[in-house]
């Protein structure tokens, strides 16, 4: 799998929110801007694309989300509660319908919180509705990982879309 792969979800989600006249807020992590990227990808992007950015740092994240310090303390990297968690705050602090989040370690080596390489959390917080999902791959392949951590992340999106 590659990026033009992922285009394809992100212009579905992109035409759905559009359809919905809703917007949305993305908070990147060990997926580099990936999930950003796949939604940007769309011409007319503006339409429901409010912003994002991606968090690699503790001042990073307390930027990119606005967060009251010590808020997020106990929270671990890569699992569901932190990207809900995160998925949550990046929709307020955009005043967006849909917050997207993943957070995990695309590798090679152990994350520097010992979240093993191809962990990832992906989280969906929108109107009345929230889900969060792990993705494993098993290896340390680190574009491979990011990629597959983003079709993690895309595919929960459009899931969460279709229900609501």
């Amino acid at each position: 799998m590659t990026f033009e792969d992922l285009t394809p979800l992100g212009s579905e989600a992109g035409k759905m929110l559009k359809a919905k006249g809703q917007s949305i807020a993305v908070v990147d992590g060990a997926t580099g801007g990936l999930i950003s990227a796949a939604l940007l990808a769309m011409p007319g992007a503006s339409a429901f694309y409010r912003g994002g950015g991606v968090i690699y740092t503790l001042k990073g994240r307390r930027i990119v989300l606005g967060h009251e310090p010590g808020s997020l303390r106990g929270l671990t990297s890569a699992t569901e509660a932190y990207a809900l968690a995160q998925a949550r705050l990046i929709r307020a602090r955009y005043d967006s319908d849909w917050g997207v989040a993943e957070t995990g370690a695309a590798g090679p080596g152990v994350h520097p919180l010992g979240v093993a390489s191809g962990t990832s959390a992906a989280a969906v917080v929108g109107p009345d509705y929230e889900a969060a999902l792990i993705v494993e791959t098993g290896h340390d392949d680190r574009l491979a990982n990011m990629i597959a951590f983003t079709n993690n992340a895309l595919s929960l999106l459009l899931s969460a879309l279709s229900a609501a």
